[in-house]
């Protein structure tokens, strides 16, 4: 879409019938601007920034008065002129539009002073202009999101890789620690040890059962335990599922506060994935507060229901964000922070176990996730 300036609306005209050698050079010129410009969107060496400067700093020698034409490109909050450039009431310009949204404007100015009549095809020439650096942006976003979608792809592989090497060294130590913990034991039992003795083959003992119950605890978080549908105490499963992330969370400056409902009515779920879950979130929450804040977390039951909120204080989202964060590889985090199937993974667990997951959330204001599933009782086995 072409825009005009205060003066140049009546400046334009068409060239004079005789002048045709005049025309003929300003079309080569104008057709030698955008072979070039051509030539740069192709490039593979230069950057976004270098290859908009590039076009801007081909426009004036396409134009009529080349010695006395600015030229300014606005793209989003970057902005690029010409060398020495000079604003005026004098200008004339388009905007950038893509397929989905406008990116900016291509603005050609002449000093306020200046009375030249301007060409339709100088008009003509801007708008093509700018409707190539529209698809020059355009083409170059797509390009980034599917650079970010291999390297995410790459990540998550990576992801899958370090589950089956935990699961393969949690069984390695299982072995063992079982043979520790048994002749610990047949030690305490079958030998007259002295006091100290017995105190320090205690500590042998309780140090192989914590090791024990890390190794129990990698093996459910690379998800090698077998799936099973059990009645699950959620507060017990909250308790377990912040082992790891507790030291995470304090070296972070979260701090985590529990307000778990006693006698929380059980629910029939897969432990594991439930735990997958829990830990899927409270990360998520994490990586929402990179300056620490305070991750809430509590149980309570609503009718036959029982529910569990997820709060951080971390930086929200917006309606447009809300609305994507459950497809996969959607993601607002850095490719080193998130592969964008976390919240994916979550509300397929939780629709696989007929649960229902809401999320409320605003900007600077932190975000809340719900989770509702169906209390079970004892009759209903």
């Amino acid at each position: 879409m072409i825009f005009l300036g205060v003066s140049l609306g009546s400046h334009y005209s068409d060239y004079p019938a005789e002048d045709s050698v005049h025309a003929l050079k300003e079309r080569i010129k104008e057709l030698s601007c955008l072979y070039r410009i051509a030539e740069l969107s192709s490039s593979l060496e230069l950057d976004t920034k270098e290859i908009l400067q590039a076009v801007v700093d081909l426009i004036p020698a396409a134009m009529q008065y080349p010695e006395i034409t600015s030229v300014r490109l606005k793209v989003e909050n970057r902005c690029f002129t010409t060398p020495e450039f000079r604003q005026s009431a004098n200008f004339f310009g388009a905007t950038l539009q893509t397929q989905f949204s406008t990116k900016g404007s291509l603005e050609v100015f002449y000093p306020e002073s200046s009375d030249y009549e301007l060409l339709p095809e100088e008009f003509k020439l801007i708008e093509t202009i700018a409707q190539q650096i529209a698809l020059i942006l355009e083409r170059k976003s797509i390009q980034e999101y599917n650079a970010k979608m291999q390297e995410q792809l790459r990540h998550a592989d990576r992801l899958a890789t370090i589950g089956q090497l935990s699961a393969g060294i949690a069984h390695e130590i299982n072995e063992p620690l079982s043979a520790i913990l048994g002749f610990s034991e047949l030690v305490v039992s079958e030998y007259k040890l002295s006091p100290e003795a017995k105190q320090d083959m205690q500590k042998i003992i309780n140090a192989t059962l914590h090791a024990r119950e890390v190794v129990r605890k990698l093996m459910l978080f690379s998800r090698q335990v077998p799936p099973k549908t059990v009645p699950v105490d959620l507060n017990k499963l909250i308790e377990d599922g912040f082992y790891f992330l507790e030291n995470r969370c304090e070296k972070q400056g979260i701090q985590v506060v529990r307000k778990l409902k006693p006698d929380l009515p059980k629910v029939v779920a897969d432990p594991s994935q439930m735990h997958q879950v829990l830990v899927n979130l409270s990360v998520n929450a994490m990586q929402a507060m990179p300056k620490g804040g305070l991750i809430t977390i509590s149980t309570h039951t609503s009718g036959k229901n029982v529910e569990i909120k997820i709060a951080d204080t971390g930086l929200g989202m917006d309606e447009t964000v809300l609305q994507k964060i459950f497809i996969p590889f959607f993601t607002t985090k850095d490719i080193d922070q998130g592969t964008g199937l976390g919240l994916s993974v979550v509300h397929g667990i939780i629709s696989a176990h007929n649960a229902k997951i809401k999320v409320s959330s605003r900007p600077g204001a932190g975000t809340v996730f719900t989770i509702i599933m169906k209390a079970y009782h004892e009759q209903e086995s």
